[in-house]
This record gives structure tokens, sequence and C-alpha cells, in this order.
């Protein structure tokens, strides 16, 4: 059996289809639990590079358990066959007036070294099926203007661009 795009597990653990992937790329998709500080401190040198605003392994270790907490965010990582996370999915469910129940990614980020290997596809794929399995009409994210290869990415995933995100800071520190 050949590996597939998606990783070694789809949303609810059934196996997903693809193209096949080089043999060296995704070895599982995995859910970080929120009490495993080694997991979530191994995570954080991906994170770091899409969220530097974060000081370091602790400050991203409390927020994420924080937000798992408070917000129902959920942590996903894409592992190489040696079990090192080359690739994260942050996100939570929520319910809105204008467009119902949605998958909501707050970040999806590759490590730069591997990127264009299959990660960010794979992580993608197991989102839209994670979403699907928990009933969502709709998948969204937010995504910098100057993310250029990211919106490459999300455009070839069929992503449609439908409005702009606007932001007023309402303290002294502003988000990235």
């Amino acid at each position: 059996m050949s590996q597939t795009s998606s990783g070694s597990i789809g949303a609810g653990g059934e196996p997903m289809t693809g193209a096949p992937l080089r043999p060296s790329v995704v070895a599982r998709i995995r859910e970080l639990a929120g009490d495993d500080d080694a997991a979530l401190a191994a995570a954080w040198p991906v994170m770091a590079q899409l969220r530097p605003n974060l000081a370091d392994a602790g400050e991203f270790v409390r927020r994420v358990r924080e937000q798992m907490l408070d917000e129902g965010y959920r942590l996903v990582a894409a592992d190489d066959a040696d079990g090192v996370p080359r690739a994260l999915a942050g996100f939570r469910i929520q319910t809105m007036l204008w467009r119902g129940r949605s998958l909501y990614v707050d970040d999806l980020v590759t490590d730069a070294g591997v990127r264009s290997g299959g990660y960010g596809r794979a992580l993608f794929e197991w989102l839209v099926a994670e979403g699907r399995r928990l009933g969502c009409a709709q998948l969204h994210l937010d995504s910098g203007v100057q993310r250029f290869d990211a919106h490459r990415f999300y455009l070839r995933q069929r992503m449609a661009i439908v409005g702009h995100h606007f932001s007023l800071a309402l303290d002294d520190h502003p988000a990235p």
C-alpha cells in the first residue's frame, strides 16, 4: 500500500486517498494534547516560523494550553518518518450567523526546509476531512497580506478570497 498525500490517517482515523508522495514525506498526522509538554515543545521550532511574536517554547506551550482549555483550539502535526513535526495546523470550530458552523484555521505552517514536500497539503486535506466529519459547512482562514507563497498554496487548494479582514488594536501590543 502506498502512502498518500494525506498522511497515514484521515480525520476520525480512516485512511485517506490521494496522489502518492515520496516515501520519506508524511509518516503520520497526529493531534497534540495540551498536557503533553514535550510534544508541544517539539512543535515550537515549526510554529516559531509563523509566530515570531511568541518569545519562546514556554510561552508557546502556555498559550496553546490556554487556547485549548478556553476556546477549543486544537493543534495537529504532520510528522516525518522520524516522528519530527514538519508542519502544524491550529484550528477551532466556530458558529457564526453569516457562515454557520465552520472550521477556522488559526495557524497553518510548514517548516521552511521541507516546503513543497507534501506536508502542508496533507494537513490541509486532513482539516477538510475533519471539518466535514464535524458537520462544518466551510473551512476559513486569514492570511497576512505579505504571505504570497501561502496565498498561492491556498488558491491551489481551491480556496476563494471572500473578503478582507480588518483589525483595530485595543491595547499597546498590537498583533503582528
